[in-house]
C-alpha cells in the first residue's frame, strides 16, 4: 500500500513544514481521510460519551421537584383612611427579609421535618441541625413584587416537596400575623410603661409646684407683671398726691396771708344813710320806669309812693337827729365781716384738704415701699418658680402625648388583632409538581450527543494540526524552492478495501444502535410521564 502522506525533506536552514498553512479547502479533504481511517476508534468514542451521558441522566442525576405557595401582603384596606392618623397599621416594608426570618427559623423548620417524615426515624440533635441545613438550602423565598412573597421547596420527592411548601406557607402566616399582634401588644405596652413614669413625674413636678407656690403667696404666675405695673401706678400716683399737696399748701398759705388783712366785725350804717341809699334806689327805678311808662302806670305809682315813705322816714330821722340830746342813730346790733368769715372757711378748708392729701401721701408711700418689697420677693423666687414651671410644662406636654399614642397604638392593636392592618393572603397555592425541574433527561442526552460527536471531530482536528507530515504538495515546494515533477495517489489493495467496508458497517451499526437506545428510552419517558 502506498503511503498517502511523505515525510518532508529535511534540509538545513530550512522551516519544518505545518498543516496551520493549509487552506480550508485542503484541510477537508485531509479531515475526512483521517476520519475514514480512524472510524472505528472515533465511533466508539462517540457511542461510550452517548450512553454514558444516558445512564448518567437517567440513573445518576436526581429528579427534582419543585413545589411554590404565593402569599399576598395587602395592607391597604378601607379602613385605614378612616383612621389615618388615629392609628398605624403595621406593615413590613422588606417581607421577603421577614419571611427568611421567620422560615429559615428553627421552629418553622422543626415543624417542616416533621411534615415531611424526617423524625418518624427519631434522628440524632446533630443529624436534624443537618437536615434543618439542608431544608433552609433547597428553600428560596423570592418577593416578585412589593407586595408578594414567593416560597418554593425543592425535593426529590413532589408529594413531600408539596406538603412542606404548604406548611410554609401557613406557618408563614401564622406567624406574621403573630408576629404583627405581638409587636403592637408590645408596642402599647412600652407606650403604657411610659404613660405611667411620666405620670408619676408629673404628679411629682405639680406637688412641688404647688408646694413652693403655698409656701411663697408671691411666687404666682404673672406676678412680676403685675408688681411692676402696680409699681407704676403707685409712683404716678405718689406724684400726683406731692403735687396736690404743693398745691394745697401754697393755697393755704395765700388764704392766711388774706385772713390776715381783714377785720373780724365791720361796722353799722347810721339809719340815715340807709334811708339814703334806699332813696337812690328807689329814684333810680322810678326814672328807669318813666323811660318807657307814664305817670299814671301803677309801678311808676308805688314807686312814687315808697319814694315819699323814705322822704318822710329820712325827715324823720333828720329831726330826730337834730332835737336836743338826740343820740347819733346806729343799727341794732353789729355784724360780723362777711369776707373775714368766707376767709377762714376757705382756710379751714385749705388746711383739710391739705392734711388729707399729706395722709393720702403717706399711705401711698408706705403702699410703694411694700410693693417694692414684694417685687424683690418676687425677682428672688422668679428662678426657682421657672423651673419648677418648666418642668411641670414638660412633663405635662410629654405626658398628653404619650397618652395620645397609647390610645393609637390602643386602635392599632385592635386593628391587628383582627386582621385588620396587615391582610395575609394566599395568592396562588402550592400544588403538587407533575414534572421535575432544573436539568432534564432531554437536556442532559442532547448535551451528551453534542459533546459525543464534538469529541472525536476535535480529535480528529488535533492529529492532523500536530502531525509533521507533508499532507500537501504546495507545501513542498513552497518550503524546499523546488520544482514538483508529479505526485503519485494511493491505491488501497482489496483486503484493505474489506477492512474498511467492515470499519464502516461496525460504526455504522454503533451509531444505529445508539440512535435506537435513545429513541427507546424517550419513549418510555413520554409514556411513563
Amino acid at each position: 500500500m502506498a503511503s498517502n502522506a511523505l515525510a518532508a525533506p529535511r534540509r538545513p536552514g530550512l522551516p519544518q513544514p505545518s498543516t496551520s498553512e493549509l487552506t480550508p479547502n485542503e484541510l477537508l479533504p485531509i479531515l475526512l481521510r483521517e476520519v475514514r481511517t480512524r472510524i472505528v476508534p472515533l465511533v466508539s468514542i462517540f457511542t461510550a460519551i452517548a450512553l454514558l451521558t444516558l445512564v448518567v441522566g437517567l440513573f445518576v442525576i436526581p429528579r427534582i421537584y419543585t413545589a411554590s405557595v404565593t402569599i399576598l401582603a395587602q395592607d391597604s384596606d378601607i379602613i385605614q383612611p378612616l383612621l389615618e392618623g388615629r392609628a398605624v397599621p403595621t406593615g413590613v416594608a422588606d417581607r421577603a427579609g421577614m419571611a427568611r426570618q421567620i422560615v429559615y427559623g428553627r421552629k418553622v423548620l422543626s415543624a417542616a421535618m416533621a411534615v415531611g417524615g424526617w423524625l418518624d426515624e427519631n434522628p440524632s440533635a446533630l443529624e436534624q441541625d443537618r437536615l434543618m441545613e439542608d431544608i433552609r438550602n433547597r428553600t428560596l423565598i423570592e418577593s416578585p413584587r412589593p407586595e408578594l412573597v414567593q416560597i418554593s421547596y425543592r425535593d426529590r420527592d413532589p408529594e413531600r416537596a408539596f406538603r412542606i411548601t404548604e406548611a410554609f406557607g401557613a406557618m408563614f402566616m401564622s406567624e406574621a400575623a403573630a408576629a404583627k399582634g405581638r409587636e403592637s401588644r408590645e408596642a402599647y405596652e412600652f407606650i403604657d410603661s411610659k404613660v405611667q413614669e411620666y405620670h408619676a413625674k408629673l404628679s411629682s413636678a405639680e406637688g412641688n409646684l404647688q408646694e413652693y407656690q403655698s409656701r411663697n403667696v408671691d411666687a404666682q404666675p404673672g406676678s412680676a407683671a403685675d408688681a411692676t405695673s402696680r409699681i407704676g401706678a403707685l409712683r404716678t400716683q405718689l406724684e400726683q398726691t406731692r403735687m396736690a399737696l404743693l398745691e394745697h399748701e401754697s393755697r393755704e398759705s395765700s388764704i392766711e396771708a388774706q385772713l390776715s388783712g381783714e377785720s373780724a366785725v365791720t361796722a353799722v350804717q347810721t339809719r340815715e344813710g340807709l334811708y339814703r341809699t334806699r332813696l337812690i334806689e328807689l329814684q333810680s327805678e322810678h326814672d328807669r320806669l318813666l323811660l318807657a311808662y307814664t305817670e299814671q302806670h301803677p309801678d311808676v305809682v308805688r314807686l312814687r309812693h315808697q319814694i315819699d315813705d323814705i322822704n318822710r322816714m329820712l325827715a324823720d330821722e333828720r329831726s330826730r337827729r337834730e332835737s336836743p340830746g338826740g343820740a347819733r342813730g346806729l343799727s341794732d346790733e353789729a355784724q360780723a365781716n362777711p369776707l373775714y368769715q368766707e376767709l377762714r372757711s376757705q382756710l379751714a378748708q385749705a388746711r383739710r384738704e391739705t392734711a388729707a392729701t399729706r395722709s393720702r401721701l403717706q399711705i401711698a408711700q408706705s403702699l410703694l415701699d411694700d410693693e417694692l418689697d414684694r417685687s424683690r420677693r418676687i425677682a428672688a423666687s422668679e428662678g426657682a418658680l421657672a423651673e419648677l414651671t418648666r418642668d411641670y410644662e414638660v412633663n405635662r406636654e410629654i405626658y398628653q402625648d404619650l397618652l395620645r399614642r397609647r390610645e393609637n397604638a390602643r386602635v392599632s392593636m385592635g386593628l391587628d388583632q383582627e386582621n385588620r392592618g396587615l391582610t395575609l393572603r394566599v395568592q396562588d397555592p402550592a400544588t403538587m409538581p407533575l414534572r421535575p425541574t432544573g436539568l432534564r433527561f432531554m437536556h442532559i442526552a442532547a448535551a451528551g450527543l453534542l459533546v459525543a460527536i464534538a469529541l472525536p471531530l476535535a480529535l480528529v482536528l488535533a492529529v492532523v494540526r500536530l502531525d509533521p507530515r507533508v499532507r500537501s504538495p504546495h507545501l513542498i515546494v513552497k518550503h524546499t524552492q523546488l520544482p514538483l515533477l508529479t505526485t503519485v495517489p494511493a491505491y488501497p489493495t482489496p483486503g484493505e478495501r474489506r477492512r474498511e467496508y467492515a470499519s464502516m458497517a461496525l460504526a455504522i451499526a454503533m451509531v444505529g444502535s445508539v440512535v435506537l437506545v435513545y429513541v427507546f428510552t424517550y419513549a418510555y419517558k413520554v409514556v411513563a410521564a
